[in-house]
């Protein structure tokens, strides 16, 4: 009797964000990822938000890694009925919580402001369509699996994580489906990592394969080098230093900000650092810290070694002129500093948190600098400070930007195209490839650069089902 089993691409196809598919393994549903759509407006996108599948139905869901377009609907799952098993890391599992109450406390405020003026202007109000509950729920369900280690979440399937070197917990997905003498392997990418990115070890290859389900994000084009980026910043830094003023760095609490403080750790402990105030103001990326300061031993020795790390410290330890606000009151007084600053603060893109803040203070003047670390999406104040706009809006004021704008366009935890080619590369067998994870352009592009390989793959579109 021959394999019963079929693979729906619910989200991520043809698209970056929103990972989700849909396993159907001899009557059972399993759910690999379950990703929120970014950038769109979270209160109207929850509110109309219907699932592919009904919640109740599946019966397990493994989870890649955390980032929010991976991780970010199954509050919403879980209001909706799903109460199986989340199979997931342990590091994973620690930081799942912080970035879902995060998530869902920012929709639950938008939405009591949007009601406030709602029933101000007599307009129907709109109850919450999940609650902070519904994170303890999901956290209540994950299951924790180390990497490497073989278990059958249900019969007919065995499940084993690898390292994917992208952030901390991060894994690529091996299933094995069987069913009698039948049995097919399917391999799920999840986010590749950058061999160059700091703290994390490089993404593990993979021995052998039948299907592949592959990110393609940068399948396009290869990142900057690392060494000319931390080049760039040790310039910037010093810029800011002569000119006697502060450094203001929006920074994802997730990933980025540890990168950034390593580097900064490994200009002080080459002594190349002439800021004596550093300060990390975001009670989300500090928590952050302190998951990756309780995994620091599974980090990467080797980088860990180059800023002076011995066993029992922190990452700010190796930072002494780090100090850590997580009272609001802490971050205004720091605002009160004219000089010899660097700020670190969310959000990445400058369309919330304290950042925006620290910039309606001090983007008017001409000492300081402000240096992106990550990508700006069209349409958000990061993008548009970073494409030149002399005076924006903040607060209802309009603000001059007179401060230096740096953009360093190294730092990526994402693997770029030589990268992804590598890791389809080493898999044995003769395995189906197909892209998700990556906008039309960039798969197209991976595509080719696949077939050159003698390697098929294909770009599934949303909804698409194969047979396993």
């Amino acid at each position: 009797m021959s394999l019963d089993a079929t693979l729906q691409f619910v989200g991520a196809a043809q698209q970056v964000t929103g990972s989700c598919y849909l396993i159907k393994l001899n009557n059972k549903q399993i759910l690999l990822d379950c990703g929120m759509v970014q950038g769109a407006d979270q209160i109207r996108e929850w509110h109309t938000f219907k699932f592919a599948f009904k919640p109740k139905d599946i019966d397990i869901v493994i989870l890649s890694h955390v980032h929010i377009d991976h991780s970010g609907l199954l509050p919403m799952l879980v209001a909706r009925g799903f109460n199986g098993k989340i199979f997931c890391t342990p590091g994973t599992a620690e930081l799942l919580p912080i970035l879902l109450k995060d998530s869902v406390y920012l929709y639950l405020k938008d939405l009591e402001w949007q009601n406030r003026k709602a029933a101000r202007a007599g307009k129907k109000i709109q109850p919450p369509q999940l609650s902070l509950k519904d994170v303890e729920r999901v956290e209540q369900l994950c299951q924790q699996v180390p990497y490497k280690k073989r278990v059958i979440p249900m019969p007919g399937l065995e499940l084993e994580f690898a390292d994917a070197g992208h952030i901390l917990g991060s894994a690529i997905v091996q299933l094995w489906l069987k069913h009698q003498q039948s049995m097919r392997k399917l391999v799920f990418s999840g986010d590749l990592g950058n061999p160059a990115t700091v703290l994390m070890y490089d993404p593990t290859d993979i021995g052998q394969a039948d299907i592949v389900l592959m990110e393609s994000t940068y399948g396009d084009r290869d990142h900057k080098t690392i060494d000319n980026t931390i080049q760039e910043l040790t310039e910037a830094l010093e810029q800011a230093h002569h000119d006697g003023g502060n450094v203001f760095i929006p920074a994802f609490a997730l990933g980025r900000t540890q990168e950034v403080l390593y580097y900064l750790a490994l200009l002080h402990h080459q002594g190349k650092l002439p800021q004596r105030m550093i300060f990390l103001d975001s009670p989300m990326a500090i928590r952050v810290t302190e998951v990756y300061n309780h995994y620091l031993s599974a980090l990467d020795q080797k980088d860990l070694s180059a800023i002076g790390f011995k066993p029992g410290m922190k990452l700010q330890d190796l930072l002494p002129m780090l100090r850590l606000t997580e009272k609001v009151e802490d971050s205004m007084a720091i605002n009160r500093i004219s000089q010899g600053a660097i700020i670190i603060a969310g959000s990445g893109m400058c369309n919330g948190g304290r950042i925006v803040h620290h910039l309606k203070h001090n983007l008017w003047k001409t000492s300081n600098h402000l240096i992106f670390v990550g990508f700006q999406v069209h349409g958000t104040l990061g993008r548009r400070l970073v494409d030149g706009e002399k005076r924006v809006k903040m607060f209802g004021q309009d603000i001059v930007v007179k401060a230096k704008v740096h953009t360093l366009g190294g730092f990526s935890a994402h693997a770029g195209q030589s990268e992804l080619l590598a890791w389809a590369k080493a898999i044995g067998g003769q395995p189906q490839f197909y892209l998700v994870h990556g906008e039309i352009n960039a798969q197209q592009t991976l595509q080719h650069k696949l077939a050159e390989l003698g390697i098929e793959a294909e770009i599934p579109a949303k909804g698409d089902i194969i047979d396993l």
